[in-house]
């Protein structure tokens, strides 16, 4: 018998990504934030400790803080963005809610790109985000037994 190894080239396009990576999303003013990579989950979730519904030149709008690093109440960012959804979303643990879904600019490797982020109450998770599948497709092949293979930050530097 002969043994097979399979291996799968990664596509030139797209970019092999860890099952953690920290993240960047500019349009909220959000420097460094450490995603969960989550191929189980379709659309992408960020923290949202408080949110407050407004509305702005007629369209629903929703303003909110997140703290972007775990375990880590003293830094706050507070975002505004227009509401593009609301959506049922049930967690893995199989509660429903009803969630505000934005748009906002996903920073990596120096190219932007649009995704949909529902927000959610995450203080209790190991994560602030979760990038879910949506956010990958085209784009992103995971490693599963990786991490950070973006690489850090200057607050969070990969250890060696």
């Amino acid at each position: 018998m002969v043994d097979t190894l399979l291996t799968t080239q990664v596509e030139p396009r797209k970019t092999l990504i860890g099952w953690r990576e920290w993240l960047t999303l500019p349009e909220l003013g959000i420097p460094h934030i450490k995603a969960k990579v989550d191929t189980g989950a379709k659309t992408s979730a960020l923290h949202a400790f408080y949110l407050e519904s407004f509305e702005r030149d007629g369209r629903p709008w929703v303003r909110f803080g997140v703290h972007p690093l775990q375990a880590s109440l003293g830094n706050v960012v507070n975002c505004e963005a227009p509401v593009k959804d609301v959506r049922r979303v049930t967690d893995s643990g199989g509660h429903a809610e009803m969630r505000p879904v934005i748009e906002t600019a996903l920073l990596v490797q120096g190219e932007m790109r649009v995704i949909e982020l529902t927000l959610t109450d995450r203080e209790s998770m190991m994560f602030r985000m979760l990038l879910g599948r949506s956010a990958l497709k085209r784009r992103f092949v995971v490693d599963s037994g990786k991490s950070f293979l973006l690489g850090g930050n200057r607050l969070h530097p990969v250890p060696a």
